[in-house]
């Protein structure tokens, strides 16, 4: 089964946080942060303004930085992705 996002949205893929702090201590999974680190799989359209389609900056394949709790989960296949607005997007990175 795939996932395509309408208009703005993006489908993003959490890439996993460190296992160890930069001093080489392990990091337990009850202290963990969720990362807000992720890769874009899909992107829809755009977003329509004033009756132009406003194409998206991100594209497939684009790491991206998001707040904690940006978008929404979704769960396909066993696995965990988010489906946010471009807008919940803060930076991409190199």
């Amino acid at each position: 089964m795939s996932l395509k996002p309408l208009n703005d949205r993006v489908l993003v893929k959490r890439l996993e946080s460190e296992e160890k702090t930069a001093g080489g201590l392990y990091i337990p999974d009850n202290a963990k942060e969720k990362p807000s680190r992720g890769e874009v799989l899909a992107a829809g359209t755009g977003k329509m303004v004033d009756g132009k389609l406003i194409p998206l900056t991100v594209k497939t394949g684009d790491q991206v930085l998001f707040s904690k709790y940006a978008g929404t989960e979704v769960k396909l296949d066993g696995e965990m992705y988010l489906i946010m607005r471009e807008d919940d997007i803060l930076a991409i990175i190199d």
